[in-house]
């Protein structure tokens, strides 16, 4: 339990630390005093939010320095043909066409999509269903992944996919072998978006849950007309269960201003020097905007749900806001559970 010890640290930050990505980064855009300040005692305690099921894997030019070489833009012409169109299109195969390892329990996945000419055309925010049925299943087992390409690269698309023991569409696509083909569907709408169309968005985000984010992340930054302010709570087990790091890292060194990350480790290796424990509300406290048209997001496995915001009754039921949201002042329409 919380003493009032565990308090003034964050209460001192906002007077000598960048909190969110407002604010002018500290020397070295690191956020190492932010989080060598709070430690384990504003990280120290909560909840655990891993579980054993089925999670979620899910142009323009730029017009100044800050927004050059951003993966995914491309120039004008014609418009590409969209592989997934939904309505009454129905599943389609797609060819695995590369696999690569990121750590003990993730792979990244490539697809080629129907002609190299093609793009993927997904909205953001969405995602797409995945198909299989396996010789000795009585039903196919269906997901929902998020891609994490740019939705306008031609050819292929990528998830990342962490291995869950006894999740059978991550167990299956982990022992996909090249040439192999998957069923999709799509696109699954999510959450609308458009350039500008919230000052700030908050992303609270653990394990897999970093896919929807990263998807809208990438969107407000690839294109020079949206100024959205992004701040991301990233929460794992260990450091190599960061999915999409550098990609992540790529943004922050490119936007300074305007993105900034904030990784939480259950188990962090020796030295680390940002967040240990869980993901709490002092941090949220500390971390997120407070003013202006704000936006939050939340996606992970269910007890971060319960603990941040909680959780929704259905894709189309978002549910009531609870939990540390809820306790900070904000309102239910302010948030949205991917």
């Amino acid at each position: 339990m919380f003493t009032s010890r565990f308090f003034r640290p964050a209460q001192q930050l906002s007077s000598h630390v960048r909190r969110y990505a407002t604010e002018s980064p500290i020397s070295g855009g690191s956020n190492s005093l932010l989080y060598g300040t709070v430690g384990a005692a504003a990280l120290g305690g909560g909840y655990w939010f891993m579980s054993g099921g089925q999670a979620l894997a899910q142009s323009t030019p730029a017009s100044s320095s800050e927004e050059k070489n951003v993966p995914g833009k491309t120039g004008g012409g014609v418009q590409p043909v969209k592989c997934f169109t939904g309505g009454d299109q129905g599943f389609i195969s797609l060819v695995l066409d590369n696999v690569e390892t990121v750590s003990h329990n993730t792979k990244k996945l490539r697809f080629k999509l129907s002609s190299e000419d093609a793009v993927s055309g997904l909205p953001v925010a969405s995602a797409l269903i995945t198909k299989y049925k396996g010789p000795e299943m009585e039903k196919p087992v269906i997901r929902p992944y998020t891609p994490v390409s740019d939705e306008d690269t031609p050819g292929f698309l990528d998830f990342v996919v962490k291995r869950y023991p006894n999740g059978p569409m991550s167990e299956h696509m982990h022992s996909m072998a090249v040439g192999q083909q998957l069923e999709m569907k799509g696109p699954i709408p999510k959450y609308p978006w458009t350039a500008n169309k919230h000052d700030h968005v908050a992303m609270i985000a653990g394990g897999t849950g970093i896919t929807p984010m990263y998807q809208v992340a990438r969107a407000i930054f690839k294109n020079p007309e949206d100024k959205t302010k992004v701040t991301l709570v990233y929460g794992n087990v260990s450091e190599e269960d960061i999915l999409l790091k550098q990609e992540l890292k790529d943004l922050e060194n490119q936007y300074p201003q305007r993105f900034r990350a904030f990784y939480v480790l259950d188990n962090p290796p020796e030295g680390w020097t940002q967040g240990k424990g869980y993901i709490t509300k002092d941090l949220l406290k500390t971390v997120l905007p407070k003013e202006g048209n704000l936006k939050f997001f939340v996606c992970g496995p269910p007890g971060l749900y319960k603990a941040i915001s909680g959780g929704k009754n259905s894709p189309s039921d978002q549910g009531e806001l609870a939990g540390y949201l809820a306790e900070l002042g904000y309102n239910k329409e302010q948030v949205y559970k991917f």
